[in-house]
């Protein structure tokens, strides 16, 4: 690896580099290789085989407090299921599920009774969990759940049961085989009342890993990827478990079936049980980047080796990132590739400090649910663009499951639904953006939600973040004024994504404000979901700038930093070029401008395709961890 490399990777891997190192030392063992050969039933054998081998290396107690036999450290148990991407992706989630979802469920809603009984048997895997949230009638939708625990006084235990088909725990990862106990999200009622979605720790399978008396666990079946992941169904029908398998951190039923809670607010109690497994939909962002980062270091090594027509009769012929085409294919995606591992480090280091209790307001909690909302939404969408991509660009070789990218693209797919379905967490985003200026409104419903937008005036976003003061320091120095400002200036570029954010903002209020004069708030609402969506990705694309711009201060290296700062360009270029019809509608920029800003695309893609290896380097992926036979067949690169 070149120098300039090192230092471009030493920036992406962040505050948690040394876990990173060790992750890419262990990974490259052959049992963390993956074999798109295996059928079904091999493939989850593998899996499981694989997780045991990550319990020998220490990696599962990272994310876990060391009262419950961790080491506390909840950044490094993000990096490391990013990591883990660069080997199996369905490691990745079998993983995500046992120590992220099942694991977090118990540490974060249990209490010291379920810690001492269940935390250090799940983290050795002498239990295996699951994590059933997901209905067959309702998966966005968590609070309308319809599975019930209700509340026998004369027993002390809760009944579990299935009341409806559509009430069907669906899709959910451990379930078809391995899982012994399950997280079970139902509503709670006790003394005739129901107080809400709660979890309780469900026993689901005996040590034959037959069903238990009354519930019934089903295949999903062959899936489109992620063979390794035994994803199932489960049907309670009046199961009943003890009192105390309810995880009670933040509500209780004493023994006369007394319901306790220290939060009133049935919709706030919810909300703030989401909150806490806030990591599970970091993890997934990071997860997909990462998988992105591995496609397009492969297709861009592929790209300097493979050659194809010649300039002229008497010359070799060129290889392919020769091509301005094929620049513009990959380049700008590793581009952005670097500006979204910059913002997942810092959502990563703000997570690590609220979740090790370094960091105890409330609305840092609620920001950090947002920001993870919209970086899971770029990610996972990124994800998807950069693999088709990737594939596409190393022609029928990308198409052979030997050279990793249609595997990766599989199981991928499904990370743009999995931890919140990509366009409603879109909108979750957005209506934060809408709702922040108010803690009352946090649990406004349609109806609510518009009336409170009937209020807002005022320069959105610049009151309500940082960017005023960072667009300024940007100024002050290039000792540029505003109105001078161009696109090739680093403060201009950040101020014109916080002006169309701020103006979609404002717009998206008026438009709800007008639409709710006719006394119907849904459709006020639904009619405006375009406008509100459109606001939400366009905070989503400010912040990433945001990060990518900070990010490159932590860059030691002149050469380095000098890279970067061309990649910061081509990254805001191109997501210039891909809106340019808004810019141009609303008067953001003219005709002339939005040519420039293709002709910059061009040549900044010029510009850096002498660093492409480089670039590639600094995306973090070894070349012995590539694992694409199609970078070692000599046959179809040396044609002089």
């Amino acid at each position: 690896m070149t120098s300039t490399g090192q230092y471009l990777r030493d920036a992406l891997d962040g505050p948690w580099k040394e876990i990173r190192d060790q992750c890419r030392e262990y990974l490259a063992a052959d049992i963390f290789t993956t074999d798109p050969a295996l059928d079904t039933k091999a493939a989850r054998a593998r899996a499981l085989e694989q997780m045991r081998a990550l319990v020998e290396t220490g990696y599962p107690e990272s994310g876990f407090a060391r009262e419950n036999g961790g080491t506390g450290d909840a950044g490094a148990a993000v990096a490391g299921f990013e990591m883990l991407a660069y080997a199996d992706l369905s490691l990745t989630v079998k993983a995500g599920v046992q120590w992220g979802l099942f694991g977090g469920a118990v540490e974060n809603l249990g209490t010291k009774r379920h810690h001492d009984k269940y935390i250090r048997p799940l983290i050795k895997l002498d239990l295996l969990g699951c994590f059933a949230m997901t209905e067959s009638g309702h998966g966005s939708d968590v609070q309308q759940l319809e599975t019930t625990a209700t509340y026998d006084p004369d027993t002390q235990e809760f009944v579990i049961n299935s009341p409806t088909p559509s009430s069907r725990k669906d899709y959910i990862g451990g379930a078809a085989e391995h899982a012994t106990m399950a997280a079970v999200f139902a509503q709670l009622i006790t003394e005739g009342e129901s107080h809400g979605v709660h979890c309780f720790v469900v026993p689901i399978r005996d040590e034959n890993g037959g069903d238990l008396p009354g519930v019934t666990t089903s295949d999903c079946g062959h899936k489109g990827g992620l063979p390794g992941v035994d994803n199932g169904r489960i049907m309670f029908d009046n199961v009943r478990i003890p009192r105390e398998n309810l995880l009670n951190r933040y509500a209780d039923v004493e023994e006369d079936g007394t319901y306790r809670s220290e939060i009133d607010n049935d919709s706030r109690r919810f909300f703030t049980t989401l909150g806490t497994l806030v990591r599970g939909r970091v993890s997934v962002g990071g997860g997909a980047a990462a998988g992105a980062r591995v496609a397009l270091s492969i297709a861009t090594r592929y790209a300097l080796k493979r050659r194809q027509f010649r300039p002229a009769k008497d010359e070799p012929e060129n290889v392919l990132l020769d091509y301005l085409s094929h620049q513009r294919r990959l380049l700008p995606l590793i581009a952005k590739s670097y500006a979204l591992a910059f913002a997942q480090n810092d959502l990563v280091r703000k997570m690590h400090l609220i979740q090790t209790g370094q960091n105890t307001d409330p609305e840092a909690q609620r920001a950090l649910e947002k920001r993870a909302a919209g970086l899971k939404v770029a990610q996972t969408w990124h994800a998807t663009r950069a693999i088709q991509e990737s594939r596409e660009a190393c022609g029928g070789a990308g198409y052979l499951s030997e050279n990793r990218i249609v595997t990766l693209k599989a199981d991928t797919d499904v990370f743009t639904t999995f931890e919140g379905d990509n366009t409603v967490l879109t909108q979750l985003v957005a209506k934060e953006l809408l709702t922040a200026y108010a803690d009352e409104v946090r649990d406004y419903d349609a109806t609510d939600w518009v009336r409170f937008a009937a209020t807002m005036a005022g320069d959105v976003v610049r009151e309500r973040s940082g960017v005023r003061q960072m667009i300024q320091t940007l100024f002050d120095r290039s000792d540029e004024s505003v109105e001078e400002g161009d696109l090739s200036r680093r403060a201009s570029q950040l101020q014109l994504f916080a002006d169309r954010e701020d103006y979609l903002v404002r717009t998206a209020a008026q438009r709800l404000r007008n639409g709710a004069k006719n006394g119907d708030a849904f459709k006020a609402f639904n009619n405006a979901q375009d406008h509100i969506l459109k606001a939400g990705a366009a905070h989503i694309d400010r912040l990433i700038l945001e990060e990518f711009i900070d990010g490159i201060e932590l860059i030691k290296d002149d050469e380095a930093r000098k890279i970067a700062e061309t990649l910061c360009d081509l990254y805001v270029f191109t997501e210039i070029e891909a809106d340019r019809d808004w810019f141009i509608m609303h008067r953001f920029m003219s005709v002339e401008r939005a040519k420039a800003v293709r002709r910059g695309v061009n040549e900044l893609c010029e510009s850096l395709r002498p660093h492409a290896l480089t670039l590639v380097e600094g995306l973090g992926v070894p070349e012995n961890m590539l694992r694409a036979s199609m970078l070692n067949d000599a046959s179809v690169y040396e044609r002089e």
